[in-house]
């Protein structure tokens, strides 16, 4: 049944199903269709219960939606169709009535189970990600007063000091606050405000490949990108610092594996994404930057506290850099997540299309 009020749907991520008030199909989008391996062709008219085994639950949440003419949502529903295996799913039941060529039933909506808890982590990423910034521009204030007092006082004893041999741990306690004094400044480098322009995010990645290539002697990083994608608004700067990090992270660990016949290889990726949901709001199109590298992957203890501060799981690390990262893309409405596992490690970063950048 072909109708421009539905037409919107076919370009949905989302499955989306259309039945009647008998809970006849009339319409699956193609996100439905490939969900449950049906086609409306072959669904259309065909009775939900004659469609799904383990249907009972699927039609109470419709009955409630029905007696009550309100949304319903189902967040544990098990449905096989078509000789498919079992789904674990979530559903919300919509009455609809268009007044057009479209006869009044019900718009459900099918999400898997892991989509779901994908959106609740990133979700939860982001408040942790505010959480971090909070603390840590807390703490930086804090630390950096006292760290300016013990300095000044080492280089006034420094000066009274008469045996040379003394100089040497007054000295010591100088650098050390230096030290210090620039890890605070790298703690409070996020809480600038990102300065936009337009930014072709392939520039962005070929100064990231070209600072890895001169660190990392026999490092290969390969270009995979689609040169269709438009340009964003963003800090040029912090988009450069935050794939820098992630891209260092990675090359830093494949440098500290024992030498191999193989060599460390990292892969810079770009692609479209399309009906994404980021900082809660969403949009027709995002930018995906991967970076997959072939190193021995995140250690298991670490995969949840990856981006918490002053986590590392590398001697000498000061477990800022992936800190770092998502602060500055989650200041472009943006989120970085990772998948891990030996040999294959890839960071993906989704950056919003806005308005007429589209």
């Amino acid at each position: 049944m072909a109708t421009s009020a539905l037409s919107g749907l076919d370009l949905l991520a989302t499955a989306v199903m259309l039945v009647d008030e008998n809970e006849r199909v009339r319409y699956m989008n193609p996100a439905a269709e490939n969900l449950f391996g049906l086609s409306t062709r072959n669904a259309e008219g065909t009775a939900l219960e004659a469609l799904f085994d383990g249907g009972a639950v699927l039609d109470a949440a419709i009955g409630y939606a029905r007696d009550n003419n309100c949304s319903y949502s189902e967040h544990d529903l098990t449905l096989s169709a078509n000789g498919h295996g079992a789904l674990h799913l979530s559903c919300t039941v919509t009455p609809v009535d268009l007044n057009v060529d479209v006869p009044p039933g019900f718009l459900i909506e099918f999400r898997h189970i892991e989509q779901q808890l994908k959106i609740a982590r990133e979700e939860r990423m982001l408040d942790q990600s505010q959480a971090n910034r909070e603390l840590i521009r807390n703490l930086a204030h804090e630390i950096k007063n006292p760290l300016g007092g013990i300095r000044g006082a080492a280089q006034l004893l420094d000066r009274e000091l008469e045996r040379p041999a003394l100089h040497e741990y007054t000295q010591v306690i100088m650098k050390e606050a230096d030290r210090l004094q620039l890890l605070m400044d790298r703690l409070l480098t996020p809480h600038r405000l990102p300065q936009p322009s337009q930014v072709n995010i392939h520039e962005v990645l070929e100064r990231v490949r070209s600072v890895i290539l001169a660190e990392f002697s026999g490092m290969t990083v390969r270009r995979d990108y689609d040169t269709s994608l438009p340009t964003i608004e963003g800090d040029r700067e912090q988009l450069i610092q935050a794939t820098l990090n992630i891209a260092r992270n990675a090359a830093q660990a494949i440098a500290a594996q024992p030498p191999r016949d193989n060599k460390g290889e990292i892969r810079l990726r770009t692609r479209v994404a399309r009906q994404v949901t980021l900082a809660r709001k969403r949009y027709r199109h995002a930018i995906d930057v991967r970076i997959i590298d072939n190193g021995p992957g995140i250690p298991e203890a670490l995969r949840e506290r990856i981006f918490y501060p002053l986590v590392s799981g590398r001697e000498g690390g000061s477990g800022l850099g992936l800190t770092l990262a998502q602060n500055f893309i989650a200041q472009h409405q943006g989120t970085v997540t990772f998948e891990s596992t030996p040999a294959k490690t890839y960071f993906s970063i989704l950056l919003p299309v806005k308005g007429r950048d589209e």
